[in-house]
């Protein structure tokens, strides 16, 4: 039986194990953590439960499709509690704006601020379903190696203004200053800055327009555990705390992977998970030119502070999630991407999981997790010293907002800076979704998913095409899988 090696365990990696798994292939998944998930790790103290990656689902049929490979069903292993609210803005003027399944209300909420945008948000979600009809459904899961495919959609491509950035591509439609603030906001879900990333992005509206906004009861862990349960039972042989060092080749031909341990492992192919630059500038020997090119001018998604607080009340009237929003946009946007520095403004993603899901957090208690943009380990900041100070100025300012006296409810704190984020994780610069969502980055230009420097050497996850996000991870491995049935002797 033909031998398919994986290294790392993410969505990508997951999702990959198993398509590879449905063509036949004798399966062995690596991760270097104690537990699959990739950056989906999940944490727990003092009886509080906190997932330390992905929260959003936003494509629920694409996992559904991998229990569908073998005739499962999803729900048997998991299940997916639709959100009414997706998400909740709160601007610094002290409004706020919530944006969900119930149209009705959503446009209610945008006439509050600019009547004139109600009629600018509905052609906005008709570009959105445009380009989502073209991004996602007839490009996301095609293979970009080739520079053919490429120029074959570049008409497409130029009829969408996949040129135009997204705050371009959203102020065109609307003009009330903050709705643009929260409609521009998807590519930093994806690690984008609105004001460069490509507006292929901006077809993240009609994606959750079509299928809504969607947490695993349980969490996102959850997820991870349900996918876990099907890939032992479909036999795929699962190996953690494994770190591998380099892949291992015979010519141009990958042969299987070594071990940090000195141990090696033979395969007739390697699918790789890891961040895309860091296997390449770390764990392949020998790069051409051309790839090495590429990877010197890559450029980088932000970093991520991530803040976890277990507090001794609860909050009810605050939402699932919340776009928390300073106020400083393009400002703060251009300190972080550009300039790789960190001033006193910050903009934060708050998620509440014990609004849906009361097992987070002890009975009358509340589960946080709060992340804020930052440079990545590109910029000269010394998180052993900026952590705390960083930590405390958000308590305050979510003190002072939606989050009354909580410094006096703390009963956990703890967090993650991009230091972790490139220890743990292996992420190249600490990144918090490896590469840039830019317009040069992006398809034939982003890194491939049948690598341009190993034959039989594949790659999924974040930096590959089509990109960041679990819609885009989970959509690589359909790429591979693509790849896979093309592969000859």
């Amino acid at each position: 039986m033909s031998h398919t090696i994986v290294i790392g365990g993410g969505f990508g990696g997951i999702a990959a194990a198993l398509r590879a798994r449905k063509l036949g292939h004798d399966v062995t998944l690596l991760e270097r953590n104690d537990s699959l998930g990739g950056r989906a790790q999940v944490f727990e103290d003092q009886g509080y439960r906190f997932d330390a990656g992905p929260t959003v689902i936003t494509a629920p049929f694409l996992f559904e499709e991998l229990f569908g490979l073998f005739g499962k069903k999803m729900s048997d292993y998991l299940t997916m509690l639709p959100l009414d609210v997706w998400y909740r803005f709160h601007f610094s003027d002290g409004r706020s704006f919530d944006y969900g399944s119930d149209m009705d209300r959503t446009l209610a909420d945008i006439a509050r601020f600019n009547p004139e945008d109600v009629d600018g948000y509905k052609k906005l979600l008709a570009r959105s379903e445009a380009i989502y009809k073209v991004g996602f459904e007839q490009l996301a899961d095609q293979p970009f190696h080739r520079v053919s495919t490429m120029l074959k959609q570049v008409p497409a491509l130029l009829r969408l203004g996949s040129y135009r950035s997204v705050w371009g591509m959203v102020s065109h439609y609307l003009k009330d200053p903050m709705l643009r603030r929260a409609f521009s906001i998807p590519p930093l879900l994806v690690g984008g800055n609105p004001f460069r990333t490509t507006s292929i992005y901006a077809l993240i509206p009609w994606l959750e327009r079509k299928w809504g906004v969607h947490f695993p009861k349980g969490g996102t862990g959850a997820l991870v555990q349900g996918l876990t349960r099907l890939m032992r039972e479909e036999g795929i042989q699962i190996r953690t705390q494994c770190t591998v060092d380099h892949i291992t080749c015979e010519g141009r031909r990958a042969t299987g992977v070594r071990l940090a341990s000195g141990e090696t492992l033979t395969a007739d192919r390697v699918i790789a998970n890891a961040d895309a630059a860091y296997l390449y500038r770390h764990m392949v020997r020998e790069l051409p030119r051309a790839a090495r090119f590429k990877l010197d001018h890559a450029r980088y998604s932000m970093g991520l502070f991530v803040l976890y607080l277990g507090v001794n009340r609860t909050y009810d009237d605050v939402a699932h999630h919340t776009i928390w929003l300073g106020e400083q946009y393009r400002e703060l946007l251009e300190d972080i991407f550009e300039h790789k520095v960190m001033k006193d403004d910050f903009s934060l993603y708050v998620h509440r999981p014990t609004a849906t899901d009361d097992s987070f957090a002890p009975p009358g208690c509340d589960s946080f997790y709060i992340l804020a943009p930052v440079p990545n380990l590109q910029g000269d900041i010394d998180w052993s010293e900026r952590a705390g100070t960083l930590g405390d100025a958000i308590i305050k300012a979510l003190s002072a907002t939606i989050l009354p006296d909580v410094e006096k409810h703390i009963d956990t704190r703890f967090h993650m800076t991009p230091e972790d984020f490139k220890n743990r994780y292996l992420s190249e610069h600490g990144t918090g979704f490896s590469i840039a969502p830019l317009f040069q980055q992006s398809a034939w230009f982003r890194f491939h998913n049948k690598s341009e420097v190993l034959d039989r050497l594949y790659l999924v996850g974040a930096g590959t095409h089509p990109g960041a996000g679990l819609p885009g991870v989970v959509s690589s491995a359909k790429v591979v899988e693509r790849l896979l049935k093309e592969e000859t002797p």
